[in-house]
C-alpha cells in the first residue's frame, strides 16, 4: 500500500495528526487480522517535498535526501499508532539508521511478511531523484506483492481533475499506457513503467472512507484498476 505523506496531516496543515495515523492503522488491523500480508510505503509530503525545494533553488540532491528522512518520520509514527494496536511491525529503511529502523533487506522483509508482521519501507528507494511512488513499485515487486493499493484522496482515477471540474470522469479501470499517454499523474511515469513491464496491478482508492482499504482487500469494486493494456471504461461522470 502507498500512502502519501498528505494522508497522515488530517485536517491539520503540516506534520502528522496522531488521530488520523490511529484511525489508518486501525484500517491497517482488519485486514492484516483478515491473514493477508502487507507492505507499505509512505510519502513525506506532510512534512517536506524534496522537488518543491529544489525548484526554489536548494540542490536537488541535498533536497531528496531531506525529503526521505521525511518519510522515515512518518514510518515510525505508523509504526507506533500500529503497534499500540499489537499489530507486529518493522520499519525497514534504505538509508541505514540501526538505532531507529532495520536496513531494507529484501529476503528479511519477506520473512516478516510470512510471520506475519507488517512492514513499512521507509527512505524511498535511498537514491535521490526517484519518488516514493517508484519506491512503492519497486518494493511491491521485490516482496512479490499480488497488487498495489494507491492510497488518495480521491475515490479513483479521473479524466481531469474533479474538485475542479463537474464534468471529470472516473474510470472503472484503465490501462497503463493511457495513464502515462493522458499524464493522469496518480503515479509518477517511472512508478508506471514499472508496473507495466512486470504486469503489477495497481488500485486507486480514496482512504477517506471509512473501510475502504478492507473492500480493496474483499474485492469490492471501488475505486480505479490500473492494469494491461485493455480497453478503458469508465463509469458515469
Amino acid at each position: 500500500m502507498k500512502l502519501s505523506g498528505e494522508a497522515l496531516m488530517g485536517k491539520r496543515s503540516f506534520g502528522v495528526d496522531e488521530e488520523t495515523v490511529y484511525n489508518i492503522a486501525g484500517e491497517i488491523k482488519e485486514i492484516v487480522n483478515l491473514g493477508i500480508q502487507l507492505g507499505v510505503v509512505v510519502g513525506g509530503g506532510n512534512i517536506f517535498r524534496g522537488v518543491e525545494a529544489s525548484a526554489r533553488g536548494m540542490e536537488r540532491t541535498s533536497a531528496d535526501y531531506m525529503g526521505m528522512l521525511a518519510t522515515v518520520i512518518n514510518s515510525l509514527a505508523l509504526q507506533s499508532a500500529l503497534e499500540r494496536l499489537h499489530i507486529s511491525t518493522n520499519v525497514q529503511s534504505a538509508i541505514e539508521m540501526k538505532e531507529i529502523a532495520e536496513p531494507y533487506i529484501q529476503r528479511r522483509a519477506i520473512h516478516h511478511l510470512e510471520k506475519g508482521r507488517v512492514v513499512i519501507f521507509a527512505a524511498g528507494t535511498g537514491n535521490p531523484y526517484f519518488t516514493t511512488d517508484t519506491a512503492a513499485s519497486l518494493r511491491a515487486m521485490e516482496i512479490k506483492a499480488d497488487v498495489i493499493m494507491k492510497a488518495t484522496k480521491v475515490d479513483g482515477v479521473y479524466d481531469k481533475d474533479p474538485v475542479h471540474n463537474a464534468d471529470a470522469r472516473k474510470f472503472d479501470k484503465i490501462s497503463y499506457t493511457d495513464v502515462l499517454t493522458r499524464d493522469l499523474k496518480i503515479m509518477d511515469a517511472t512508478a508506471i513503467s514499472l508496473c507495466r513491464d512486470n504486469s503489477l496491478l495497481i488500485i486507486v482508492f480514496n482512504l477517506h472512507q471509512e473501510g475502504n482499504i478492507k473492500k480493496v482487500i474483499c474485492g469490492y469494486p471501488i475505486g480505479t484498476v490500473v492494469g494491461n493494456d485493455s480497453p478503458t471504461s469508465s463509469a458515469k461522470g
